[in-house]
């Protein structure tokens, strides 16, 4: 999987665009890592995540975060599976998050297919009650994505100057 979207999303890319690449996967794991007690779990709130709204502007930012993503699951509770079922996750998310028009439609992806599909993860594993689950993952990536999130990334592009900084 990693490799289809570095594929598709890297096809003739600079050394200068790989390593900003390198460097928002790093960004990405070091504060789900850092922040681990809110990161994991099924309610959680994975400040990281703020992070994903850079597809809205550029989607060559879309392989760095899914690497952030796979590398930060490597520590998560759930082990290996959530390597697989949480960077897929998140790669549905962030493709259709480079699909969308409106920054608020892009934003509610990450909660719709993390509390999908985390919380089927938890309910399989930990027998969580799914519904429960999946409405705690949804809640926590609407308030750290959609309402801290809109709300940076609004700020952010009223600039054009830290717009362009921001384009790979």
């Amino acid at each position: 999987m990693l490799f289809l979207v570095f594929k598709h999303y890297l096809k003739e890319i600079s050394l200068n665009k790989m390593i900003k690449v390198a460097v928002v996967a790093a960004i990405y794991a070091v504060l789900t890592m850092g922040l681990a007690p809110i990161s994991y779990g099924p309610v959680q709130f994975r400040v990281s995540e703020l992070m994903v709204l850079l597809a809205f502007i550029d989607p060559l930012y879309v392989p760095g975060l899914v690497l952030g993503c796979v590398i930060a699951n490597f520590t998560s509770p759930l082990g290996i599976v959530d390597i697989f079922f949480g960077s897929f996750a998140t790669t549905i998310s962030l493709f259709m998050i480079t699909k969308s028009k409106n920054l608020i439609v892009a934003s509610l992806w990450p909660a719709i297919f993390n509390g999908i599909i985390l919380g089927l993860e938890f309910n399989i594993l930990t027998n969580a009650p799914l519904l429960a689950t999946t409405l705690y993952v949804a809640f926590g990536e609407f308030v750290v994505v959609t309402i801290i999130g809109c709300t940076i990334m609004k700020l952010m592009m009223n600039n054009k100057h830290i717009v362009d900084q921001l384009k790979l």
